[in-house]
């Protein structure tokens, strides 16, 4: 089976898309860039030199520095699919990074969109 076309577009691609997206509603390219890093753990200088080299979205998420430890905290639906039930990994991947982009758009708070575990409840 032929793997999905999105896997060998390049991350400048995707980015500028995203950036346009987040743009018309109000919101910067600086605010996309934040949530790649959290998501991947690539510092600034690092998603710069990915997006100046052309790189693909297999290879941005392979050799991501850290994937953020709370994922499994992004939850619901990006193009009628569920992003938790995703099977195939770097779909996933991707699917995630388009639904925190699609709350950064939508205009959710960073705070929300950054997602931390809740803290036990004080006793």
């Amino acid at each position: 089976m032929a793997e999905h076309r999105i896997f060998s577009t390049s991350l400048a691609d995707i980015h500028a898309l995203y950036v346009a997206k987040v743009e018309r509603k109000g919101h910067t390219r600086a605010e996309v860039d934040e949530v790649l890093r959290w998501l991947t753990g690539y510092d600034q200088a690092g998603l710069e030199r990915v997006l100046a080299d052309g790189t693909d979205l297999r290879t941005f998420f392979a050799q991501a520095p850290a994937m953020n430890p709370h994922t499994g905290l992004i939850t619901g639906v990006v193009c009628g699919i569920r992003v938790e039930e995703i099977e195939d990994p770097l779909m996933q991947q991707i699917r995630w990074m388009d639904k925190l982009v699609d709350e950064l758009a939508r205009g959710k708070r960073m705070t929300s969109i950054l997602r931390e575990p809740k803290a036990p409840a004080a006793r």
